[in-house]
């Protein structure tokens, strides 16, 4: 846990494509915003670190919702086309 809480938040590769271990957060509205976590550092149980490391897209799903796993939200298609 020790090293996975030094390594990056995310990466854009070839200005094209956003890699990250979950998924996007509401509270998500510039990539600078990434840029300002500072690591490392322990995952909050909420907020904008939380949401990138544990956020689930889900097809059927309409907005931002409760995920099942009990941590940050799963999101729908219009979730990305509004962060994109």
């Amino acid at each position: 846990m020790e090293c996975f809480n030094c390594l990056p938040v995310a990466a854009v590769v070839d200005n094209k494509i956003m890699c990250m271990h979950g998924g996007i957060s509401p509270e998500l509205k510039s990539l600078d915003l990434i840029k300002g976590i500072q690591r490392p550092t322990d995952v909050p149980d909420q907020g904008l670190l939380c949401d990138l490391l544990g956020a689930d897209p889900d097809r059927d799903m309409k907005g931002w919702g409760e995920n099942d796993r009990g941590v940050s939200y799963t999101f729908g298609s219009d979730g990305i086309e509004e962060f994109l």
